[in-house]
């Protein structure tokens, strides 16, 4: 059952934002509580606004929709709805699992958020850290949309935030419920082995305080990205911050990474 709650906008905020919470979008409920669920935060008294689907990060195997309130609200204050999903984690499940519940939370925005006033043909999909590689890999691997009958036109543009992309440089360190230990599932998980000309518009934002591993993750998406014909790609390195400070410092007023976001959104989005 969802839940409509009012709520002050952030300090530096534009609109007051309204949030409709515990929204299922898969079809015949899950076996994880709570998964399968999104929260709708809705910058109130506004119409045809672009729409952010957020992922949260947490290696696959934590996190949760309930700690990205912050996430949901300074977008929306600043007049972008945002839809702020859970999704399956491991060890329930393995890949693809997650990204086929983000796929699913993506169709579903994509066929309801007329209802609440939000643009279907203008929706991004950001996230941070696993939750970057998610986005990245619903916006290069085709297969997750078609099964939604849904294409790379239909996302708008992608924020990465600290993400990590080629799972066979990590996965060897990382449970073996995520991904299992086949090197070849390992690459046909990873994103850049799926780049092409037709992907949508990138913003892949990283701090000099991630690790080195994680910088040159980033670093390397860009370059291949762009070598593969995408030339709406942009790589911004943020100074003084590290892996934490760069998702969780978005609430504070003029945050340079939410302005970054935000001005990503406004640029990209359908004129109309």
């Amino acid at each position: 059952m969802s839940r409509l709650v009012e709520g002050a906008p952030a300090m530096d905020s534009e609109q007051p934002v309204s949030v409709v919470r515990d929204l299922s979008y898969l079809s015949g409920g899950v076996s994880a509580p709570n998964k399968g669920r999104l929260d709708l935060y809705l910058p109130r008294g506004v119409t045809r606004f672009p729409v952010i689907v957020s992922i949260h990060g947490g290696a696959l195997v934590e996190g949760d929709k309930s700690g990205q309130e912050f996430v949901g609200r300074r977008f929306a204050a600043a007049g972008i709805g945002t839809a702020v999903i859970n999704y399956r984690l491991s060890p329930e499940v393995s890949h693809p699992a997650h990204v086929q519940d983000v796929a699913a939370a993506f169709a579903w925005v994509k066929r309801f958020i007329g209802e609440f006033a939000g643009r279907a043909d203008s929706i991004f999909v950001i996230g941070h850290s696993a939750g970057a590689y998610l986005a990245a890999l619903l916006a290069t691997d085709g297969s997750y949309l078609e099964s939604h009958r849904l294409t790379f036109a239909d996302i708008r543009g992608v924020v990465a935030v600290s993400g990590f992309y080629w799972v066979e440089r990590v996965a060897q360190d990382r449970p073996k419920s995520v991904w299992g230990d086949d090197k070849r599932a390992w690459v046909e998980a990873s994103p850049p082995h799926y780049l092409g000309p037709t992907l949508p518009p990138m913003l892949l934002i990283y701090a000099d305080g991630d690790e080195p591993a994680r910088r040159r993750q980033n670093v390397d998406m860009a370059y291949a990205a762009r070598s593969a014909g995408n030339d709406s790609v942009e790589l911004v390195e943020v100074s003084g911050r590290d892996h934490r400070s760069l998702w969780s410092g978005l609430e504070a007023p003029g945050d340079e990474v939410a302005e970054r976001i935000i001005a990503f959104v406004r640029r990209s989005q359908c004129v109309g």
